[in-house]
């Protein structure tokens, strides 16, 4: 961000001091000056011969290097310390900021508290006034901007047989205090799912026990319209979608969904096929999860990918069929595809949900953080490398405003899990359940031998920014594609996108994962040890 437009710190909380050593003016020393010096040295050297030099020259020379080298010494301890002073500065702005909100909520929370409960003994309320009281102040706190989209989880405890006792008898009777937990939410959805695994007794936090550990769909009403998305230029692709797509219409009664390039070859294989339907433009694409029930792709991991992209928003469950050379998304085969897509249209089914990073680059001259560019959402990974420069890339990595590292290698991978078996592995991350909602912290190549990967919550937002003082722009792409420059100052913003990919099991979620490294992979694979080995000797 430019300093013109801000005072002490832009929407990152970056100080926009410079630290740029070409004003003496300011006190800070000209580098310029510096290297003219160094030059006219090397001149001066160069010109006479050093063996007609006159002691007393010799050392006038050395003494200017000297001061030559002292100058770009001081220059660089300068600006060192500049930039130190920046980021205790903005770590000061950062936290004066956080106190102030923490202060503002505070007095909103009691005042809001005097206006509701008034003289009220909250001993002495019933439990299921406690439950409406809660949700009017969970209400309450989100329509006043506190708490927003927060979870309240609280009881207040009393003792029974108090009522029965005297007074003096209640004095000493001790009370655990009660307390609530609540969960922080910046964006506009809440996580109103956190209340099902925690629960609450008499002051106890225990983890409720999970009704179910896979996740099953169920059809509540048949579906309609089905989207076929295909691998280009692969005939056995393009013979099976023939198939298909006759006995999805002739035998199922369904609307089929294809792309304009499949319907073109689908209408000059036969014009039969004039009942199948397709999009014109960019702008029908936005509105196909309002008007498709299922989408079937046939091909391998890419077509998935392909199939993610093509929904900015909300997924339909997609039905993979194997038809690459690699696939860990892929369960289904294409051999017994009539047993198969009649199993899911009946239900119900397992299916996995694949979380998807939502990213946003922010440019430097952006006002704030919320002047970004149009998001991209990835399945797979965002890649920051440093391109076709020979410089290492440097990056300075933030998770939720506090500081992890700075990165310099060859770039940094942010992974969902689903794409903890793609670039990620390659790079020496680790292989995570598609399930488990997490960011993958994957460096490629790092300066450090002790920068080990990192697997972060998915509830975070991750800032890689670009410094003022990298030697080279950085390079961002996602899940293969659409690079996009990273200037210095710039930034890239990425989070859990609210909408993951539903993605139908053969089995269930832990059954194909497991057996997508077994096959892929090859995981783990060895000759198994000889039994006729040599023993252990008896005692």
């Amino acid at each position: 961000m430019s300093p013109s437009k801000l005072d002490s710190t832009d929407s990152f909380g970056h100080e926009e001091a410079s630290v740029s050593c070409s004003k003496p003016e300011n006190g800070c020393v000209d580098s310029l000056s510096i290297f003219h010096s160094e030059k006219a040295v090397e001149e001066l050297l160069q010109q006479t011969p050093v063996a007609g030099m006159d002691e007393h020259l010799i050392e006038f020379s050395e003494a200017l290097r000297t001061v030559a080298k002292a100058l770009r010494r001081a220059a660089e301890g300068k600006a060192s310390a500049q930039a130190e002073a920046a980021e205790w500065k903005r770590r000061y702005e950062l936290e004066r900021t956080r106190n102030i909100q923490m202060e503002r909520k505070a007095r909103m929370a009691e005042q809001f508290s005097a206006e509701k409960n008034g003289d009220i003994d909250c001993e002495r309320v019933k439990n299921s006034d406690n439950q409406s009281m809660l949700q009017n102040e969970s209400n309450e706190y989100s329509e006043t901007g506190c708490m927003k989209h927060g979870i309240w989880s609280h009881e207040v405890l009393r003792d029974r047989e108090s009522d029965s006792n005297s007074n003096a008898d209640r004095n000493k009777i001790m009370r655990k205090a009660s307390f609530k937990l609540s969960w922080w939410c910046n964006g506009e959805n809440g996580d109103q799912h956190k209340h099902d695994i925690v629960s609450f007794e008499r002051g106890n936090i225990t983890t409720a026990e999970r009704s179910s550990k896979q996740i099953s769909l169920k059809w509540e009403s048949d579906p309609q319209t089905v989207l076929i998305l295909t691998k280009p230029n692969s005939v056995s692709v393009r013979i099976l979608c023939v198939q298909m797509v006759r006995w999805l219409r002739e035998r199922k009664k369904l609307n089929v969904y294809v792309e304009p390039r499949v319907k073109v070859e689908l209408v000059a294989e036969s014009s039969n096929f004039s009942y199948v339907q397709t999009w014109k433009d960019d702008s029908e694409i936005s509105h196909l999860h309002m008007k498709v029930d299922l989408v079937i792709t046939l091909g391998g991991d890419g077509t998935v990918l392909w199939a993610a992209s093509m929904f900015k928003g909300p997924v339909p469950p997609i039905v993979p069929f194997s038809l690459g050379s690699l696939g860990f998304m892929t369960p289904f085969h294409s051999e017994h595809f009539k047993d198969c897509l009649d199993s899911v249209l009946r239900g119900p089914i397992s299916i996995t949900l694949r979380h998807r990073l939502l990213c946003r680059v922010v440019r430097d001259a952006a006002k704030n953080e919320y002047e970004t560019e149009e998001p991209f959402l990835v399945l797979n990974e965002v890649t920051i490398d440093r391109g076709i420069s020979s410089y290492l890339t440097n990056l300075e990595c933030y998770c939720d405003n506090s500081f992890v590292t700075c990165v310099q290698g060859d770039g940094l991978i942010l992974s969902t899990t689903s794409g903890s078996t793609a670039y990620s592995l390659a790079a020496g991350g680790s292989m995570v359940h598609p399930q488990v909602p997490g960011i993958l912290f994957t460096p490629i190549c790092p300066h450090s031998l002790s920068f080990r990967p990192l697997i972060l919550p998915e509830h975070v937002t991750v800032r890689i920014m670009v410094p003022f003082n990298s030697r080279s722009p950085a390079w961002a792409s996602f899940d293969g594609k659409d690079r996009k420059l990273l200037a210095a100052g710039d930034a890239l913003l990425c989070s859990m996108a609210p909408w993951p990919v539903p993605t139908a099991c053969q089995v269930d979620s832990t059954n194909d994962f497991l057996r997508s490294i077994h096959d892929g992979l090859h995981w783990n694979l060895r000759k198994t040890q000889s039994f006729d080995g040599p023993r252990d000797r008896d005692l």
